[in-house]
């Protein structure tokens, strides 16, 4: 008799089942465990998108390796052959004009009011005319308005703390215009001069600021350190390598005579080198970073090497420039000045380009599918607003370096033009202009170079080697599977397959 199909009924809990209930649909959507990461008994593991940069392919690592190496080592090539054996000294030893001079430190042991006529001490008249004299211990003081209108002068006695005269006191004068004040106790520079009379050898050039700039270094690198915990730490040790290489390399052999341009580009690049990949690991995306600077840096060191030599401009603009061309004739002070200029935007470009390579990368993580344009075109609209943020903190730097100059300009009888194109303000512009075309320029080329390395790589970013991204796929959230057909078997306790469905019976 063929069995017939009757309306379903509630099976008693000890009746087994027969024939096991076709295998459930599929839900519409994505299953919200496995959204989260939460797999039942057919869970599957699942990408988020977070934590270390996926590796890419070994050709895109060989490629990038065949430009890095070879650079790596001219750079290590060029540290060696310009490696200086130290800092170099005069010609008749130190000169004592400038900071070329011994300084001892000294403490102020007391401090009195006395007229600065009885001490023969000039006061600069308001205006600076003629006439004001330096205000220096034992300096003559002007026919004219050397304390006769009754200005008061401090009379400070300086005791020798430390060297071979340790325990010599001296008398120091200090004039009511001078910007230094001295206190009692207060601890304070001594320059000496052995050629000068005996109680004109000491005087004080400056204070000592050791404890403060200590405790603020300490508070910074603090601040580095709790926010950026294991990054600030290896930024710190990155700060470190690039104050060790500009003090133990770059400046000793600019004073042994080497082509500035020349030291500030291996320097330079020495720094970028141990840095980036320092503080950011040894991965594909660091080496883009490395290369979009690196280009930007020979962009600057052509427009600067063009601009500088067009503009005639000598890098001879200050006191202390002066003074190095005096002691060291055979720097080259032209090329001082475009080292200078490199050096000033390095450190701006690692930021640039360590920002739209991670902008790449983050992009092809959350669209695999996303062609070479798509990602430039993305990633250019985030480095569009990062240029008009970093053009202008590029002046603003500049500008608040040169500050005292443009307030000496804006009150000159000059017009603008003639102001703007003297050689003291064009060496500013110029070294602004320079740097900001190389930052402007460091955003495409970096952000083409991120984007031809990620779309290259076509097995994509978190992808297994070999297997394409498929279509639409988002990382960190699976597209539900059809679930396998179950084998027959008894079901959860209060679970009841057939509902709805109708049931066969067994044949009687």
């Amino acid at each position: 008799m063929e069995p017939t199909s009757r309306p379903p009924v509630p099976r008693p809990p000890h009746e087994p089942p027969h024939v096991p209930p076709p295998p459930a649909a599929p839900p519409a959507g994505p299953d919200p465990g496995r959204a989260h990461g939460h797999g039942n008994a057919h869970g599957h593991s699942h990408a988020h998108g977070h934590g270390p940069v996926a590796p890419v392919s070994a050709r895109l690592r060989r490629v990038i390796a065949a430009v890095l190496v070879p650079f790596a080592v001219a750079v290590l090539a060029g540290l060696v052959a310009l490696w200086p054996g130290g800092a170099p000294e005069g010609e008749k030893g130190e000169s004592g004009v400038g900071f070329d001079r011994q300084t001892f430190g000294a403490r102020v042991t007391a401090v009195e009011e006395v007229s600065c006529e009885d001490v023969n001490a000039a006061v600069r008249p308001p205006g600076g005319e003629e006439g004001a004299g330096g205000g220096g211990p034992g300096e003559p003081g002007a026919e004219s308005g050397s304390g006769a209108d009754g200005g008061a002068c401090l009379r400070a006695t300086v005791e020798i703390t430390e060297g071979k005269d340790a325990g010599h006191t001296f008398t120091e004068i200090v004039t009511p215009d001078a910007t230094r004040r001295l206190g009692t106790g207060q601890e304070v520079v001594a320059a000496y001069a052995p050629q000068a009379p005996r109680e004109l050898q000491y005087s004080v050039v400056d204070v000592q600021r050791g404890v403060p700039m200590v405790v603020l270094a300490a508070l910074f690198a603090l601040a580095v350190v709790v926010v950026g915990r294991l990054r600030g730490v290896l930024a710190l040790v990155g700060l470190a390598v690039s104050f060790g290489v500009l003090t133990l390399f770059i400046l000793p052999a600019i004073l042994q005579g080497s082509n500035p341009l020349l030291v500030a580009v291996v320097g330079g690049s020495a720094i970028m080198l141990a840095t980036l990949y320092l503080c950011h690991g040894v991965n594909a995306r660091t080496s883009v970073a490395v290369l979009g600077t690196l280009v930007s840096l020979l962009l600057i060191g052509v427009l600067g090497s063009a601009f500088i030599g067009w503009a005639h401009l000598t890098g001879n603009t200050d006191d202390q420039t002066g003074l190095v061309h005096g002691l060291y004739p055979d720097i080259e002070i032209q090329g001082l000045l475009l080292a200078g200029v490199l050096i000033g935007s390095l450190g701006v470009l690692d930021d640039v380009t360590v920002t739209q390579t991670s902008a790449v990368w983050e992009l092809r993580q959350a669209d695999p599918a996303a062609g070479w344009r798509r990602l430039y075109g993305a990633a250019m609209r985030i480095g569009r607003d990062h240029i008009a943020s970093v053009v202008n903190t590029l002046v603003l730097a500049y500008a608040g370096a040169a500050l005292p100059l443009l307030l000496l300009f804006s009150i000159a009888e000059s017009g603008v033009g003639q102001v703007a194109t003297s050689e003291l303000v064009a060496q500013e512009i110029v070294r602004t202009l320079i740097g900001s075309i190389g930052l402007v320029a460091s955003v495409p080329v970096t952000t083409a170079l991120a984007a031809l390395v990620a779309v290259a790589d076509r097995a994509g970013p978190g992808a297994p080697a070999g297997r394409a991204p498929e279509p639409g796929r988002v990382p960190g959230r699976e597209v539900p599977e059809q679930a396998p057909e179950q084998a027959p078997g008894p079901k959860p306790p209060g679970r009841m397959p057939g509902r709805g469905r109708g049931r066969r019976r067994a044949p009687r």
